[in-house]
C-alpha cells in the first residue's frame, strides 16, 4: 500500500498490522495463483510494512525480492526485515518506478486504488517483465460499501466539511476484474481474473472502524484538526456501529476483492 498515496498522509504501521491475519488472505490467495517456478527477481511494488513481502522469499527460495513503497513511515518498518542479498527495501514511487532488469515476477497489493489513471501503468511494466514473467495485482472493490459511503456523507457535513474542503482531493477507486482483464490482455498476456468477497469476522470494540482508521478513513481523519478530530470519530464509530452490528460472536465485516493474475507471453 502507500505507492502513489494521497500527498502528506503520514501511514501507520502499527495500525495497519492490528488486523495482519485479515489484511494477508488476499495477498496469500493472489500469489497463490501465480505459477511461476524458478523466478529471480521478484517485486512487491507498495510493500507497506514489508511482512507480506517476506513471505515471497519462502514461496521462491533462488529470487531476490525488493519491495518499494512510497511511505517513509512503511519503508522504515520494512526495513527491519532485510536480508541482504534476499529481501531489499526502497523507498520510491510506484508511477516513477523503473527497474534496472527484466522482472520474473511483480506483486501489487491492495495498493493501486490511491492511484489515478493506473491501468496506464499496467502496459509499461508488462514491458518490464521477462518472457514469460507474471504480473499479480489485487486492489479493494469494496468503495460502495457502508463504511466508505458513511465517511464521506459525514465528511460532507457541517462542523467537519469546513475543515476538510479542498484537503482531501484523493479517493481511493479501483475498476473490477472485467477492466484489468481487458487491459493486460491487451497488452499481451494471459490472463486470470476474479472478484472475492471475504466476511472477516472482527472483535473488539468500535473494530469496522479501527480497521479503516488504517487504511481508507486515514487521510480524513489525518485531514482534521485535533481539537476537531475526536468528535469526527465518535460519530463516525456510532454510525458504523449501526451499519456493522456486532454479534455474539464478533462484528463482521464484508470486503470485496479484486484480482487479476497475467503471465507476458514468451516470445
Amino acid at each position: 500500500m502507500a505507492v502513489g498515496e494521497p500527498a502528506g498522509v503520514r501511514w501507520d504501521p502499527g495500525q495497519y498490522l492490528r488486523y495482519a491475519d485479515e489484511r494477508g488472505r488476499p495477498f496469500a490467495d493472489l500469489v497463490a495463483r501465480i505459477a511461476a517456478d524458478d523466478p529471480r527477481f521478484v517485486v512487491d511494488l507498495g510493500c507497506g510494512p514489508g511482512t507480506l513481502t517476506a513471505t515471497l522469499c519462502d514461496r521462491w527460495p533462488r529470487a531476490h525480492v525488493e519491495g518499494i513503497d512510497s511511505s517513509p513511515e512503511m519503508i522504515a518498518r520494512a526495513q527491519r526485515l532485510t536480508k541482504p542479498g534476499r529481501l531489499t527495501f526502497t523507498l520510491g514511487d510506484v508511477r516513477d518506478w523503473k527497474p534496472d532488469r527484466p522482472v520474473d515476477v511483480l506483486v501489487t497489493n491492495a495498493t493501486l486504488q490511491w492511484v489515478p489513471g493506473h491501468l496506464e501503468l499496467l502496459p509499461r511494466w508488462v514491458d518490464v517483465l521477462a518472457p514469460g514473467g507474471w504480473l499479480a495485482l489485487q486492489v479493494p472493490g469494496n468503495f460502495d460499501s457502508p463504511s466508505h459511503q458513511i465517511l464521506s456523507t459525514l465528511a460532507a457535513e457541517e462542523p467537519w466539511a469546513s475543515y476538510l474542503d479542498g484537503k482531501v482531493r484523493q479517493r481511493a477507486h479501483a475498476p473490477g476484474p472485467e477492466t484489468y482483464l481487458a487491459v493486460l490482455a491487451r497488452a499481451g498476456c494471459v490472463v486470470d481474473a476474479w472478484e472475492t468477497t471475504y466476511l472477516h469476522v472482527l472483535q473488539g470494540e468500535d473494530p469496522v472502524f479501527e480497521w479503516i482508521k488504517g487504511t481508507g478513513a486515514r487521510p480524513v481523519l489525518q485531514a482534521l484538526p485535533e481539537d476537531v478530530r475526536p468528535a469526527f470519530e465518535r460519530e463516525y464509530k456510532a454510525r458504523l456501529r449501526q451499519a456493522y452490528p456486532r454479534q455474539e460472536f464478533g462484528t463482521v465485516l464484508p470486503f470485496r476483492r479484486v484480482f487479476a493474475v497475467a503471465q507476458r507471453r514468451a516470445r
